[in-house]
């Protein structure tokens, strides 16, 4: 039921794929069955509707998953939506450890990704916590009281890549490492980059 062929770097992805390639064959032939088109993006299977992404298909070491990029606003009636990190704010995933699991939701799974394409057409939105609701370490505090060039640029940046930053130099446990990470990060926020561009 897809609006287009499959991809053919879908396939290639399919073909390479070693642990879980029964799982994410099975993850894509439902996906197939929704009014999707399949894509490739961030080096795995994505399925967009109206050119908004709806749902991913990954696998990590201990399990293969469904990303639902909106996920957070699903109802999620059988309790299955994971949260990945506390940090993550919009997505959710289903995961999975066997083909067996997937045979047996199928209709859910289905179910879920036409919810995800009915919450992305009603255009509904994430209500992302602000940025100044996330820690800033006390280095990148002062660091930016010391360089009004560097704070100006750090503000200049787009919300998303605000948190991004501030997310990297709090996970870092030792103040040394701290100083380490905006040093290097300092470069990329005065050329208005975010810490993935």
């Amino acid at each position: 039921m897809t609006m287009d062929g499959p991809n053919p770097k879908v396939d290639a992805y399919l073909d390479r794929a070693g642990q879980w390639r029964d799982e994410l064959t099975r993850l894509r032939a439902i996906a197939r069955d929704c009014p999707v088109v399949e894509d490739f993006k961030w080096g795995h299977p994505c399925y967009t509707a109206d050119g908004a992404n709806i749902v991913l298909i990954h696998g990590f070491k201990d399990y293969c998953a469904l990303l639902f990029f909106k996920g957070s606003l699903m109802s999620d009636p059988n309790g299955i939506l994971v949260q990945q990190t506390e940090n993550v704010q919009a997505s959710r995933q289903i995961r999975f450890t066997s083909g067996g699991e997937i045979a047996q939701l199928a209709p859910t799974l289905k179910a879920y990704i036409l919810e995800a394409i009915a919450v992305e057409r009603a255009g509904l939105k994430v209500a992302f916590k602000p940025t100044a609701d996330f820690t800033m370490v006390e280095e990148f505090q002062e660091r930016l009281r010391d360089d009004a060039v560097l704070k100006a640029a750090f503000e200049a940046l787009t919300p998303g890549r605000q948190r991004g930053y501030l997310l990297h130099f709090a996970a870092a446990k030792q103040a040394k490492t701290r100083v380490a990470r905006i040093a290097k990060c300092a470069p990329l926020i005065l050329a208005g980059k975010g810490l993935t561009d």
